[in-house]
């Protein structure tokens, strides 16, 4: 974070200061976990359902804080500790957060200012690894600062602009929204210059109440725009596309669909999984051959690439970027060849109805037809009333695809069972296991060299241990 006096942070939030000087200067990173502590930074005490961050706090001072963000005194083992004081710490935290993004623009503006551009990304699908593949290529251009994992909240993302300084010119924000109004007030913290819209799907809709609902919310990350902003918009998709009229400025597409600014074209996927296409845009072509799995990829690509290309960067430079960039986040498509012979797919980061259709086409083009195909699946969460037909939808889908071998975890996905068996399955190739323990137990005597195994739900139903478990010992691919 930029340096600020207790004095201005408390400016900054509302709050006031106790115990501390007003002088006192805060220059190390915001944290909310006691542990993450830099000297001279500044402890956010978030009160949790099961941890109060306020209990931690004098932790964190003794490990080098020089202030605290709580909603009350504190006290350390020498008195009272250094507090900004604040009603609601975590609507401080992003006043925090705009604060200091205001100022970083207005640096940038100065002589000698580096120019800063912000990135908000938001779908139902694909927001991580989008961010991720943008992060890479903002990389090569400038310092560049993105979130940590999945850090796409009303939390993490304070934290992520947080971690910008004078030096950073792009700041790669993914923006989740599990309700209406969630992406308004993310905006609000952080106005993007460039804001991509991926897909309106099927996730959390028992937050939305219906997918016309999902696409409203998400428009709201144009509607956040700067006056002057730039809106990437999936041209495949219509309910985001209809997002262009929101748009205060000039709107990018990308897709198949021959009219998008930024397309794929010749897109071939070879037998691990990877596609290689030509990007093509108004302003020429060039080659990208992607090192992630799956198809569904390339159109993360194009949304990046589009995004890329927003903010300034070449089309080479986008596509060679593209070629070179790997899989950051855990558990999203992470490949693993074991020593044994079996190669394990983690993808149980997160799920939804159109997450699991696209790793479940990648296993299958993975394993081919010389290798036995295997999906470890759990549920699918917050999809509200539609849930069942969801999970029933997806075993009807690993009968028409073949997968060799279904292992369906937990009583709620058990619709994927169901619907196997109603596609036509004999019921030996897809099997319910009640729970973690009892599906490693199977897969321990199950599994054998040459199987390709998909791990995938919601991070929730707790199969990515699971996943780190069938991963450990073998080498990333």
């Amino acid at each position: 974070m930029i340096a600020l006096t207790a004095a201005e942070i408390a400016a900054a939030t509302g709050g006031r200061l106790h115990a501390v000087d007003d002088a006192v200067l805060v220059h190390g990173a915001v944290v909310t976990d006691s542990r993450e502590v830099e000297t001279g930074g500044l402890f956010v005490a978030l009160p949790g359902e099961h941890v109060d961050g306020h209990d931690y706090a004098a932790t964190a001072v003794a490990a080098g804080a020089a202030l605290v963000l709580a909603a009350r005194p504190v006290a350390g083992p020498a008195g009272d500790l250094p507090v900004v004081l604040v009603d609601d710490v975590e609507r401080a935290l992003g006043d925090l957060a705009r604060e200091v993004l205001v100022r970083l623009r207005e640096a940038a503006l100065e002589p000698g200012g580096s120019e800063l551009k912000v990135v908000g990304i938001t779908g139902s699908v694909g927001k991580t690894t989008t961010k991720d593949l943008l992060a890479q290529l903002c990389g090569t251009a400038g310092p560049t600062i993105a979130p940590v994992r999945s850090f796409n909240n009303e939390i993490g993302l304070p934290l992520t602009v947080l971690r910008a300084d004078e030096t950073t010119r792009y700041l790669v924000l993914e923006m989740g929204a599990s309700g209406p109004g969630h992406l308004t007030y993310l905006t609000d913290i952080a106005p993007p210059d460039v804001a991509v819209v991926l897909v309106v799907g099927q996730a959390h809709l028992g937050g939305f109440g219906g997918i016309e609902a999902v696409a409203t919310a998400k428009s709201e990350i144009v509607q956040g725009l700067l006056p002057d902003g730039v809106a990437v918009l999936n041209a495949d998709d219509q309910r985001v596309s209809a997002m262009a009229p929101l748009a205060p400025g000039d709107v990018v597409t990308f897709g198949s669909a021959p009219a998008s600014d930024v397309r794929a074209a010749d897109v071939v996927v070879d037998r691990a999984g990877r596609a290689r296409f030509t990007i093509v845009t108004a302003g020429g072509s060039a080659p990208v051959e992607l090192r992630l799995v799956g198809e569904h990829h390339v159109h993360n690509a194009l949304a990046a690439a589009a995004a890329g290309l927003a903010v300034g960067l070449t089309l080479d430079d986008v596509a060679a970027g593209l070629s070179a960039a790997d899989a950051l986040s855990p558990h999203r498509m992470h490949v693993v060849d074991r020593p044994d012979g079996i190669t394990v797919i983690d993808d149980s980061y997160n799920a939804n109805p159109d997450s699991m259709r696209a790793a479940l086409k990648a296993l299958a083009v993975v394993a081919g037809r010389d290798r036995r195909s295997v999906a470890v699946l759990g549920e699918m969460l917050e999809l509200g009333e539609g849930s069942r037909e969801a999970h029933d939808a997806l075993g009807t889908l690993v009968v028409r695809l073949n997968i060799g071998l279904t292992l369906v975890v937990g009583e709620g996905a058990r619709g994927i069972r169901d619907g196997a068996n109603r596609e036509g399955s004999w019921g030996d190739e897809v099997l319910l296991a009640d729970d973690l323990d009892a599906a490693t137990r199977f897969l321990e005597q199950e599994l054998r060299p040459g199987d390709v195994v998909l791990v995938k739900s919601s991070y929730g139903s707790g199969l990515w241990r699971l996943g780190d478990l069938l991963a450990a010992g073998g080498d990333a691919a």
